[in-house]
């Protein structure tokens, strides 16, 4: 017998011997170089199933109680039996808590309103201040020159936005809302249409809808042109940090929503009719208007440390010099933005806004340019 057959038997003697060792002992023994795991190596698996050493392990198997099995295993075991049931999800039955909404521009939100039937809506507007009397002559003979023709019609739609209220049944009015949320606070997902934390960015209930007053949805579209332009990012954050200083607090969307008043007011005043017959343009235009005066605002609180109890008085302000001056307003704008773009300006500097956190919109007294006795001749406050 050669060499290779000796080694043979000789390895199988050894395989049969540790099989039947194990099998007089019912268990598998351990050691360090797995020698019942080599032991099986060289068996057929049609044979397998004839040692004893696999019955008396599938015997004792059977005979296995289990003991007591503590209530977070049983929860587990539940859990993961439930995965099974789980259905995939279609697009349309995605919610909100779950599937984080895209982005929306100010564009895509602006097409939407161009494509629905605002009829009932356009019939409520009132495009220009009636006047009468010696107010009528004045405006005539000194006052600004009319819209041109071809730009009335994009001039009614954007009052006819203004009448426009909020529907959270309309998605599109919803990603609206969950993009201006997003925009400010940095979050990456969806929150609910209505709760607390839109008391957080400055509105005074728990429905922003509540809010917009005078203004429709126009003003939610004015904030989605403040944080959605690259332009104007920037601006938008540093105004709604110096909204949450601790002595200088304003409820920010509330503030925004007061300058979409006063954008609205100077556009049926034909205040801004020199400019966009000079861009051509009516939408553009008073998106800048209302950009540079929430600029202004927020540069005469910063620099002249008013607080939430000066806030009537300060719109009111703001409004005249907003009608009187827009395009200084707009140039302003321009060269503030030009020098962010290029790092070298900050509305608020090195201003830390730290110190004990703001209360919430609902806790302030806020006094809005509704709130004051007109002192203008122009005309009524009629949106």
């Amino acid at each position: 017998m050669n060499e290779k057959s000796c080694s043979f038997h000789n390895e199988k003697e050894l395989r049969d011997g540790q099989v039947a060792s194990v099998s007089a002992g019912n268990s598998l023994p351990y050691d360090k170089d797995n020698s019942a795991l080599l032991a099986f190596r060289g068996i057929p698996i049609s044979e397998l199933k004839n040692h004893s050493i696999l019955q008396a392990l599938t015997t004792e198997a059977n005979g296995w109680v289990p003991g007591v099995v503590s209530p977070e295993v049983l929860r587990a075991q539940e859990e993961w039996e439930a995965v099974d049931n789980i259905q995939p999800e279609t697009a349309g039955s995605r919610t909100s808590s779950d599937q984080p909404g895209q982005l929306i521009s100010f564009s895509e939100a602006l097409q939407h309103f161009q494509t629905v039937d605002l009829s009932s809506f356009k019939k409520r507007i009132q495009p220009t201040v009636r006047r009468t009397g010696l107010a009528a002559l004045r405006h005539c003979l000194f006052g600004p020159p009319k819209l041109h023709q071809g730009l009335r019609e994009e001039r009614d739609l954007v009052l006819t936005i203004a009448q426009c209220g909020l529907d959270n049944q309309d998605p599109v009015h919803g990603r609206v809302l969950q993009t201006i949320y997003k925009k400010l606070t940095g979050s990456k997902f969806d929150c609910a249409l209505h709760g607390d934390h839109w008391e957080d960015l400055g509105f005074q209930g728990a429905n922003p809808a509540t809010d917009l007053r005078g203004a429709g949805f126009l003003a939610l579209l004015h904030l989605l042109y403040l944080v959605m332009d690259s332009k104007t990012l920037l601006m938008a954050q540093e105004i709604f940090r110096l909204s949450h200083h601790h002595i200088q607090q304003f409820p920010f969307c509330l503030m925004s929503v007061n300058i979409t008043r006063i954008a609205i007011q100077a556009l049926r005043e034909e205040c801004l009719s020199r400019e966009c017959n000079r861009q051509q343009k009516v939408v553009p235009v008073v998106n800048s208007f209302y950009a540079a005066t929430f600029l202004h605002l927020a540069h005469v609180w910063k620099t002249q440390q008013k607080t939430i109890a000066d806030s009537g008085f300060v719109l009111k302000d703001l409004e005249v010099l907003a009608k009187k001056s827009p395009r200084r307003l707009l140039k302003t704008l321009e060269i503030y933005l030009a020098k962010v773009a290029k790092g070298q300006t900050s509305l608020l500097g090195a201003q830390k806004c730290g110190g004990a956190p703001a209360p919430h919109s609902k806790d302030l007294t806020f006094t809005g340019v509704c709130d004051l006795p007109a002192h203008s001749s122009e005309g009524t406050w009629v949106v």
